[in-house]
């Protein structure tokens, strides 16, 4: 399906309508199918007469008459005078428009900085942004692209096929053609000025991230960094992510691994291996699992079946189908006994013997005996605990809360549980979603379709296909009732009902203002 030019406005400008968030001083106020502004208190200041407003910006506010879209300021004046097709909001003093089609950018006076010409225009990163004419085949944009500063000067000509935003003071650029969803061509870095840092001459690049690149060229990977010297030569078939400084690099089907300068910390010998956590990385050789410190010593000689990362100072082995753990130095901590386990999270971790789950600590002491059927981790001092069956890799049956010393703190009563999240945890019971703090006490008894997350102070619910908000007490600050409900943001938001838009405010004392009157 072909991407239309104004929904990719949408997403990355947000395009100001009905449903724009965010409010100064003045609230979009809806009489009608008429539009203006009033006060928090519904005093009107800008009498309604236009087809839709979004909140201000940086002091000024979009409004739509006859189609078009403009910006008033907060004396109801015209700044800039509807005839726009489509309007983003004012970031650091400009704002993207549409116009016949092209985009372009204008500052809080409505000057033009970048006329309405292109068919492509980015948000601007590191003071600049890209741009491109040309078309849109689904979601790819097939043109030329080239890169203009805040002052609309094009700094960087359209000639490239492809380019990405400015990272590290970099933007990556190809010279090539889309086939399917893949850009086949070759690739290469300009700095702000447009000038090729890094020749166009690299199958793949990714973008920096400090101050270093993946670069691919004949099916060989390497790394470049800002001046374009290749640190590491293309010469590795694959190189993963760095973690803790050092980075896994696969080389003839063998595994090792390199650091940022290049260096072979670890010769590429490995079967497989996985990325340092704790100092140590899993590395396999024969079958058998070990690790390796960052210097590439063997700390932990290969002779695991299979081996977890460290957590807390201990990481799970399996031996001969049993799982125990081991400290940074080898030693076996918990001898290879149980048939499962899982990761130490809160001085506690997860072990299965016999089809039961219970919970060991550091020094392999059975704080909760295995008896539950299903469990999580520990957070926030508590972990979900469940009894029930599998059916088809679906676990049903009843969930609760246990604490550290195994007492259930919230019994085995719901059908579904999530963990602890800043003290409260989201629930589920006969198919209703409710919320339940540390206690067990039901904040928000199962009642509600969805339950959102909290975002200043308020979580949005939905129930019978109506959209309201509750507080942390669990009190409906506002019952369901509207038909689509957005985010909050700064106390202010966009609802939707018998078809009609109109924007509420939740004031800090739990007062709701509606901002509209037919």
């Amino acid at each position: 399906m072909r991407m239309k030019k104004t929904a990719f406005f949408l997403a990355v400008f947000g395009l100001i309508g009905a449903v724009s968030l965010r409010a100064q001083e003045l609230i979009p106020y809806r009489k009608g199918d008429q539009w203006g502004f009033c006060t928090p208190d519904k005093k009107v200041v800008i009498q309604p007469k236009y087809d839709g407003a979004g909140p201000f910006h940086e002091g000024l506010a979009p409004v739509n008459f006859n189609g078009k879209w403009g910006f008033i300021d907060q004396t109801g004046r015209e700044v800039v005078p509807p005839k726009y097709e489509a309007v983003g909001s004012f970031r650091k003093g400009l704002a993207a428009v549409m116009l016949k089609g092209k985009l372009g950018f204008i500052d809080r006076t409505g000057r033009e900085v970048v006329p309405p010409k292109y068919d492509y225009i980015s948000d601007f990163t590191e003071d600049r942004a890209a741009v491109g004419v040309g078309r849109w085949e689904g979601s790819e944009f097939i043109g030329k692209w080239g890169f203009i500063d805040k002052a609309g000067r094009k700094v960087v000509p359209l000639k490239y096929d492809y380019a990405r935003p400015f990272i590290e003071g970099l933007a990556a650029v190809g010279i090539g053609k889309w086939e399917g969803l893949d850009f086949i061509g070759k690739w290469g870095f300009i700095d702000k000025a447009g000038h090729e840092v890094v020749p166009l001459k690299y199958d793949y690049v990714s973008d920096f991230s400090e101050g270093l690149a993946l670069v691919c060229l004949n099916w060989k990977y390497g790394l470049i960094d800002q001046t374009g010297r290749e640190v590491v030569p293309p010469k590795y078939d694959e190189i993963k992510p760095f973690h803790e400084g050092l980075a896994e690099v696969l080389l003839n089907e063998k595994w090792g691994f390199i650091d940022k300068a290049g260096r072979e910390v670890a010769p590429a010998k490995y079967d497989y291996a996985l990325s340092f956590h704790e100092g140590l990385a899993q590395v396999e050789i024969n079958g058998k699992w070990g690790f390796i410190d960052q210097t590439g010593r063997e700390v932990v000689p290969p002779k695991y079946d299979w081996a977890g990362q460290f957590h807390e100072g201990l990481a799970w082995v399996k031996l001969d189908g049993k799982y125990g753990f081991i400290d940074q130095t080898g030693r076996e901590v918990v001898p290879p006994k149980y048939d499962r386990a899982g990761q130490f999270h809160e001085g506690l971790a997860r072990v299965e013997l016999n089809k039961k789950w219970g919970f060991i600590d550091q020094t392999g002491r059975e704080v909760i005996p295995p008896k539950y059927d299903n469990v999580h981790d520990f957070s926030e001092g508590l972990a979900a605990v469940g009894i029930g069956k599998w059916e088809e890799r679906k676990f049903i049956g009843r969930w609760g809360f246990i604490d550290q010393t195994g007492r259930e703190v919230v019994p085995l009563r719901y059908d579904w549980v999530e963990p602890l999240r800043e003290g409260l945890a989201w629930v589920m019971l006969n198919g209703r979603v409710g919320i339940i703090d540390q206690t067990g006490r039901e904040v928000v008894p199962p009642k509600y379709d969805n339950v959102w997350y909290f975002d200043e102070g308020l979580a949005r619910v939905k129930v019978n296909e109506k959209w309201g908000f509750i507080d942390q007490t669990g009190r409906e600050v506002i019952p369901p009732k509207y038909d689509e409900l957005e985010p909050l943001s700064e106390g202010l938001a966009a609802v939707k009902l018998n078809e009609k838009w109109f924007y509420i405010k939740v004031f800090p004392d739990g007062k709701v203002v509606e901002y509209y009157d037919e």
